[in-house]
């Protein structure tokens, strides 16, 4: 199989898929093509994505690679789609950020850490897939332990756990002063 052909059946591959996707799974359709080559086409890729304008960027996110919207475009992908963004209130991602930095988390912990009940943000954020009970602690009563899901990964646009800003990072961070209690996703996505 010719290269350029590789890149187009991995180019219709990412546009079909629902979600980011891996080298190994690139490589497990296309069986006699070594990874190598599935690597370079896929860095090829993103390169023509960066370089020519186009609407779509291809980026590694969650483990994978997803076509994503161009951010100059964000706003008339925004207006075509319509409807409302969605939101997640300060509770529920003071609560999230705790679990991704502190994982594998019990309730208890984060309890302790914010000084309030977290059921219902827990509940919430199950129910969103941002996180999952990954393992049980061996205390007595076996409490979950909570870790983030490649959801959250897709969501903040992060390759890994790895690339959580850190504490210095944070700091230099100016985060836009925002009234009332809710914050739209949009608005973390765009610092």
């Amino acid at each position: 199989m010719e290269r350029e052909d590789v890149k187009s059946i991995v180019e219709s591959l990412l546009f079909v898929a629902d979600g980011p996707q891996t080298l190994q799974r690139f490589g497990e359709v296309l069986e006699s093509v070594d990874k190598d080559t599935i690597q370079a086409v896929v860095n090829e890729l993103q390169a023509e994505c960066e370089t020519a304008r186009r609407g779509v960027r291809l980026v590694e996110v969650a483990g994978g690679y997803q076509l994503r919207t161009a951010k100059v475009n964000a706003d008339w992908v925004k207006k075509f789609l319509g409807g409302r963004p969605a939101r997640m209130g300060k509770a529920t991602l003071e609560t999230l950020a705790i679990i991704a930095y502190r994982q594998p988390i019990t309730k208890a912990e984060i309890e302790a850490i914010r000084g309030v009940d977290v059921d219902g943000v827990i509940a919430t954020l199950l129910e969103r897939n941002l996180i999952r009970a990954v393992a049980r602690k061996d205390v007595p009563g076996r409490p979950f332990l909570y870790g983030t899901t490649p959801e959250f990964l897709q969501l903040f646009n992060l390759k890994d756990l790895t690339h959580l800003p850190t504490l210095k990072e944070m700091d230099e961070i100016s985060l836009p002063e925002i009234p009332g209690d809710i914050i739209s996703l949009e608005q973390l996505e765009e610092k």
